[in-house]
């Protein structure tokens, strides 16, 4: 069966004539008719009075009548919607970001962005280092958004996935001001409650870079997650420290609500860099990737 055949049964149940419907069908008189007759093939039943003129439908064809119209109403509104989106989504700017990268750093630097180029559709989603660099690489998104050290390279061709740096952090040790990491960095009898990230994660990775650099500590996971947004909440409820990015601590260590818990052997920058294909961009993606590199001489240096 096919949706053609549907459309015509309604224009001639519209029209009462062959002829006319087949004009309106764009298709010859003949054709037309052998595409009513397949319909009432593939049904197993007989949908018009051919004995009769006008054309009329049988008992059959008007009670198939409500259900065909039904049907290409139906169809047609979610070929619609489908449409809607598509174009929703290709005018956007897409973006995939780390979890914490998404919820601190994305929102400001989109308003810095907006403030020079405008207004911009975007779509960004959120992600482990892995499913953002595999959305890159399939073609799921315009650009990607991660942090970035020398220590844990991202592995991705430079050639076919240039980056430019659009900002600069630090991820630092901290703990809740009224106490869980005064101690810092533990003792054998007093280890340090510390909230950890998962090995696995890119922030994970950094930590461990930092650990093997200070051997002489003594820490007691106590919690586990690969979002730092996870572990800032639990350190705020004093469930222990964690190292944070301080582009996500900024109020908290301004209020006093955490501390920075040691100096900067325990502490080690990060870059934020912006990824894109080496394929041709959209203009709204272009003139945004033209933005950034434009902009990376005068990047602030790390906190």
């Amino acid at each position: 069966m096919e949706l053609k055949w549907l459309e015509d049964f309604v224009s001639l149940a519209n029209t009462g004539s062959f002829s006319r419907s087949a004009e309106e069908r764009n298709v010859t008189q003949p054709a037309f008719s052998r595409r009513i007759r397949a319909l009432e093939v593939w049904l197993g039943a007989e949908l018009i009075d051919r004995s009769t003129y006008p054309t009329t439908l049988t008992a059959a064809g008007r009670a198939f009548r409500g259900t065909t119209e039904e049907v290409l109403t139906l169809l047609g509104q979610q070929r619609d919607a489908f449409r809607l989106e598509r174009s929703r989504t290709h005018a956007a700017v897409r973006f995939a970001a780390l979890h914490t990268i998404s919820l601190t750093f994305f929102p400001r630097w989109l308003r810095e962005v907006e403030a020079a180029l405008g207004p911009l559709t975007t779509r960004l989603v959120p992600g482990n280092l892995h499913d953002c660099v595999e959305a890159l690489s399939e073609g799921d998104c315009d650009f990607l958004l991660c942090f970035a050290h020398e220590a844990v390279p991202i592995m991705v061709d430079p050639a076919l996935f240039p980056s430019v740096l659009v900002a600069r952090d630090r991820l630092v040790p901290v703990a809740p001001a009224a106490g869980g990491g005064s101690n810092f960095p533990g003792t054998p009898d007093h280890p340090v409650r510390m909230l950890a990230y998962s090995s696995d994660c890119f922030l994970g990775r950094i930590v461990e870079q930092i650990q093997q650099r200070n051997p002489a500590h003594h820490f007691e996971v106590c919690y586990e997650n690969s979002m730092a947004e996870a572990l800032k909440a639990m350190a705020l409820e004093g469930h222990g420290a964690a190292w944070l990015p301080m582009s996500s601590i900024g109020q908290e260590l301004t209020s006093g609500a955490l501390v920075r818990l040691a100096g900067a052997e325990w502490e080690l920058p990060l870059d934020v860099r912006l990824y894109r294909s080496s394929a041709r961009l959209r203009p709204a993606a272009a003139a945004l990737w033209s933005h950034a590199v434009a902009r990376t001489t005068t990047v602030p240096g790390a906190i």
